[in-house]
């Protein structure tokens, strides 16, 4: 929900509301993204009331893109709003037609200056799915997909990570060859050094160092090459924490390639551009640099959406590295409005986005069916409701949207684990250490296992908890108290804190979301466990 720290004063204040507005997803959400407008243009906190109210049409499509399901839903603001800063304007880019990319007011442009816009695919896994980097496949995302770009996520930790006993050798070539047939394909590739498990980029970062020393050293005379330092930095790591790793690394990168175009992964799994906004890299270091935001989109919604534009209204050049239209797990349901009103707003914003994952491992994140034994020459039938949906998407004829669920629940776009979203095998299960829900007071909770997987000899749960307000009045802050079968550790949590004492898990409100109205639920608190 909104809040006053979300409120952007200014001209700048009108801008974002203008958009998030007509990005707004289901009839809540275009309720109080409308009331949020009607604030604002009030002029109690902004001074943007002497603008004329007209009803503005949604921005034109890029070239190639249909119209979203919403496109018509403009809302009525301000024609300062409608024809800001953050119009995109921005062209497909191609390494042929574009050249070296740079960095340029807070847009990602083209040799010549023009702002470009990247779409397209990341790869799972290299050590896991090697098959998928592959000439003809990269030909078809470009022909027939419409993609521009292609990640290449080599992971740092993990089964087979480049810092945990992967082959160099082979894991190195393939980083190349994926390069080489990305510049055949006239598309343009991310190096990704896809920290995930190891949480803070700091763990490896003599490695990251040698890592892009060399490979920087390789491809220097490339022009389709970006660099991803830090895929997601996650659990404790802060952005002070990811300066301190980028502040070794870019260099490490410049030494070789000075105009290289570097992506900066930002806190809680890429989800704090708000952090990076506020003290962006700067000098030399700050030049030519994105900052990642990912996101999922059946858990991250309108607040996330929300706070990408008043980060790119603070300045800040923002790259969505990675995305997927299910939730954060990875496997669940899809959603296609949420997903559709992303896309909607990452084109209205020029901002490049690629999507999550060439592979047909069994969950709603591959882009290939789980069955299809393929790694070229892709058919409908062959692909997963996610490929579907992006080769349409990228195409140009993007599907009209799905339902969405709406039930009351309160998000502030802060992150669902993202771990499982891009990790190696989890199966799921029914059954878990924590009480399936309970009551006390007003309160009652559930809390559901989306996903189990064995990690060192023992068993790990991802929970999703849901709260449910059944009183007359507001809460100002809550507390549940969840019995326990046995002794669990608490790995990571989102959208709440958490204490496991005994037999009893006690789990809180954040500051942000401790109001859950009369009747209403949170649906977006969970947390990651370990059993005995």
């Amino acid at each position: 929900m909104l809040s006053c720290s979300q409120v952007v004063p200014g001209k700048e204040g009108c801008m974002v509301a203008a958009r998030v507005a007509r990005h707004a997803v289901g009839a809540a959400a275009r309720l109080v993204a409308a009331l949020f407008v009607a604030v604002l243009a009030a002029g109690g906190l902004v001074g943007c009331a002497s603008s004329a109210s007209v009803p503005v049409p949604a921005p034109a499509p890029a070239a190639g893109d249909a119209p979203s399901a919403d496109a018509t839903d403009a809302g009525a603001v301000s024609g300062d709003a409608a024809a800001g800063d953050l119009a995109s304007g921005s062209a497909a880019a191609a390494p042929s037609a574009s050249g070296a990319l740079q960095v340029s007011g807070g847009r990602l442009c083209g040799a010549d200056g023009a702002p470009v816009q990247l779409r397209g695919v990341s790869t799972h896994g290299l050590a896991w799915f090697p098959q998928y980097v592959n000439a003809d496949l990269f030909r078809e995302l470009r022909d027939d997909w419409g993609a521009n770009v292609v990640r290449l996520a080599l992971y740092t930790a993990e089964s087979g990570g480049w810092c945990t006993g992967g082959e160099h050798a082979a894991l190195g070539q393939l980083v190349r060859d994926g390069v080489a047939w990305a510049a055949d394909a006239d598309l343009y590739v991310i190096v990704d050094w896809h920290v995930l498990s190891d949480q803070s980029p700091l763990v490896y970062a003599d490695e990251a160092v040698a890592f892009f020393e060399e490979v920087s050293a390789d491809l220097a005379e490339r022009d389709n090459v970006l660099y991803e330092i830090c895929n997601e930095p996650n659990g404790s790591a802060t952005w002070d924490d990811v300066r301190a790793y980028a502040e070794r690394v870019i260099p490490a990168i410049r030494a070789n390639d000075p105009d290289a175009v570097v992506i900066v992964g930002t806190p809680e799994w890429s989800q704090r551009v708000d952090a990076a906004a506020a003290d962006p890299l700067e000098g030399e270091l700050g030049e030519n640099v994105l900052y990642a935001l990912h996101f999922y989109a059946a858990t991250h919604q309108q607040p996330l959406r929300e706070r990408m534009a008043a980060a790119m209204e603070a300045g800040l050049p923002v790259f969505v590295s990675e995305f997927g239209i299910c939730d954060a797990s990875g496997s669940g349901a899809v959603d296609y409005a949420s997903a559709d009103a992303w896309v909607s707003l990452m084109d209205d914003l020029g901002v490049s986005y690629v999507c999550w994952n060439l592979s047909n491992k069994d969950e709603s994140s591959a882009l290939f069916a789980a069955g299809c034994a393929k790694t070229s020459g892709f058919e409908e039938g062959d692909l997963s409701a996610e490929g579907r949906w992006l080769r349409e998407a990228l195409s140009g004829a993007r599907p009209a949207g799905g339902a969405l669920s709406d039930d009351g629940g309160v998000s502030d776009g802060t992150p669902a684990s993202a771990a499982l979203a891009d990790g190696v095998g989890a199966a799921a299960s029914s059954a878990g250490p924590l009480a399936e829900a309970g009551s006390a007071g007003v309160l009652s909770w559930s809390a559901r296992v989306r996903q189990t997987w064995e990690e060192d000899g023992r068993t790990v749960y991802l929970y999703d908890l849901t709260v449910r307000n059944n009183g007359a009045a507001p809460t100002d802050g809550w507390t549940i108290e969840v019995p326990v079968d046995g002794a669990v550790s608490v790995r990571e949590g989102w959208n709440g804190s958490f204490d496991a004492e005994g037999s009893t898990l006690r789990v809180a409100s954040a500051s942000y979301n401790g109001v859950i109205p009369a009747g209403g639920q949170l649906s977006d608190v969970g947390l990651i466990v370990t059993g005995a």
